[in-house]
């Protein structure tokens, strides 16, 4: 059995090696034999066209001289606003939007009056960050507190802590003590934004 496969497969081995031999010994008479490649005159073929150049890329142009108003507006010294933050706050965040929305917009007296008198937890928490934003307005920008408005004020999702409550049967359910961070920016009441 050994032998018939070796002489079998010795045979087949043969027979690849001389069929392409014979197809390139007959495709060169072909190719030579071809007119129409030699008949053609070189000098009759166009030429190729000239590469066309890229185009430059579109030089800056100066721009015109700014407007009268806005240079009135430019020399008019902006009034800062002063910023002031607090981060891992433990109020759910939802939550402090609701007191969050009851400020923005007013005056830092009567949002101190809503804060003090709210219901709500996160009141305490967003009082305590609107004096730290009065004491920067004071310390570092020479601003008096009272005549400052909340310019804008964000309630922001912070981590969520996980904690489980055992439950009947063995089985646990989770509790979520959500965060929040909290942003204040301030601004003196004459401005127009």
């Amino acid at each position: 059995m050994a032998e018939r496969k070796n002489q079998e497969g010795g045979k087949k081995a043969a027979e690849p090696k001389e069929k392409p031999v014979a197809k390139k010994a007959a495709a060169k008479p072909k190719a030579e034999a071809k007119p129409k490649a030699a008949a053609k005159p070189k000098a009759a073929a166009k030429p190729k066209a000239a590469a066309k150049p890229k185009p430059k890329k579109q030089e800056a142009k100066p721009r015109p001289a700014a407007k009268p108003k806005a240079a009135e507006k430019a020399a008019t010294p902006v009034p800062p606003t002063v910023r002031a933050s607090a981060r891992y706050v433990r109020v759910a965040p939802r939550k402090a939007r609701l007191v969050a929305d009851q400020i923005r917009g007013k005056g830092i007296e009567d949002a101190r009056a809503l804060l003090r008198f709210s219901p709500r937890g996160a009141a305490v928490d967003l009082a305590k960050l609107l004096d730290s934003a009065a004491a920067n307005a004071e310390h570092n920008h020479d601003l008096v507190a009272e005549d400052l408005e909340v310019a804008e004020i964000q309630v922001n999702d912070g981590p969520t802590l996980r904690r489980f409550r055992p439950r009947a049967r063995g089985s646990a359910s989770r509790i979520n003590k959500r965060t929040c961070h909290v942003s204040v920016a301030l601004r003196p009441k004459d401005t127009v934004s």
